[in-house]
């Protein structure tokens, strides 16, 4: 996959995050896109007519990448249309890399981790703020504090949507959390044990539902992971990465999620590589950097969806009142998949689990 011989792609879901996938698959080294599918193909053609050459179009993403001898999909459609979507594609033979949340529910997740091991395609999920370059640096520093005690965000900005954003029960917690508790996974080199979490709508919100949260999640090794966030909080907004605090046994570190992360700790960090990539343009690098090399990437569908199923803890939290534990998530979605699924491989794999969490830990 040189620039003499691309990566061909088929960008499936042509509406505004689409579209960014678009712009970045045609400036990326190496790969070359060859069909735009959208369900209503007058907004792929748009897509496609926007590139100023000729691109195929269609509804049918799996019958263009046949068509046009594409050998991966770009998944950017909604997230109710992540799991059909991505389950033809790795069953037609095409690997996949999908945007954030990996599907619409965790027992999807775990449908399509068991679709991947059943065809034996790479299935990656671009949770694409891991490859913030100053994420990287600030996981290094955690790593020169010793013990951690506690990991905190807030999150607090007051964007006004419109559209499905503003009626849904939980869009920050559904919405956008997601970025920061994969991002607290990443940075702790731990998971999630259980979670707590009220999720409210303060009274001058636009939102029909809990624009607000605070989270509290053990993580493994008894550290903390605090979550606090708004989604309508006007003035002194945050970054949209979020501000971040670790607090360790030889100090805390501290980033504003603009800027370079701060070290404040007993004696000197140790220098260490940072991230080459970055966005959704690294997310694509690395995607086909793992095609080239066979090696697992960060990302892969697998080890992303305890991402999901912290969302799906919190939510749950939120709702009853009472602490959830991600064990109980995990064995309900389990036993969710295992009754709903309707391809024959891909209900074997998940009968074949010993642990959901062993599972989904294993590459880790």
């Amino acid at each position: 996959m040189s620039l003499e011989n691309p990566l061909r792609l088929v960008l499936v879901g042509a509406g505004s995050m689409g579209r960014a996938w678009r712009d970045t698959i045609e400036a990326a080294p190496g790969v070359e896109l060859v069909g735009i599918a959208d369900i209503h193909e007058p907004t792929a053609q748009a897509a496609a007519d926007a590139l100023g050459r000729p691109v195929p179009v269609g509804t049918d993403a799996v019958a263009l990448a046949s068509a046009t001898g594409a050998r991966a999909v770009v998944d950017a459609t909604v997230p109710e249309a992540h799991h059909p979507v991505t389950t033809a594609a790795l069953f037609a033979g095409l690997d996949v890399l999908g945007e954030k949340p990996v599907a619409e529910t965790v027992a999807q997740a775990l449908s399509l981790a068991a679709a991947s091991e059943a065809t034996g395609r790479l299935f990656m999920v671009s949770q694409s703020r891991r490859w913030n370059p100053q994420l990287f640096a600030l996981r290094a520093m955690a790593e020169d504090l010793g013990s951690i005690g506690t990991l905190t965000t807030e999150f607090f900005r007051a964007p006004r949507f419109g559209g499905f954003r503003d009626e849904m029960a939980h869009p920050l917690l559904v919405d956008m959390a997601i970025h920061a508790f994969d991002s607290a996974r990443f940075l702790l080199g731990a998971e999630p044990v259980s979670a707590y979490c009220e999720a409210y709508n303060p009274p001058w919100s636009w939102y029909a539902g809990a624009a607000a949260a605070v989270a509290t999640f053990e993580m493994e090794g008894g550290i903390r992971y605090a979550y606090t966030g708004s989604w309508c909080s006007p003035g002194a907004e945050t970054s949209w990465n979020g501000v971040w605090r670790v607090s360790g046994e030889k100090g805390s570190a501290r980033w504003d999620g603009d800027h370079d992360p701060v070290l404040d700790a007993d004696g000197p960090g140790v220098a260490r590589p940072g991230s080459p990539y970055e966005g959704i343009e690294g997310a694509l690098l690395v995607f086909t950097d793992a095609l080239r090399t066979g090696d697992p990437p960060m990302g892969e569908v697998h080890e992303n969806v305890l991402s999901l199923a912290m969302v799906e803890a919190a939510v749950r939290s939120a709702d009853t009142g009472e602490r959830v534990r991600l064990d109980d998530v995990l064995a309900a979605a389990h036993a969710e998949a295992l009754r709903t699924e309707t391809h024959p491989d891909v209900r074997d794999a998940l009968a074949s689990w010993p642990s959901v969490r062993e599972v989904l830990t294993a590459a880790g």
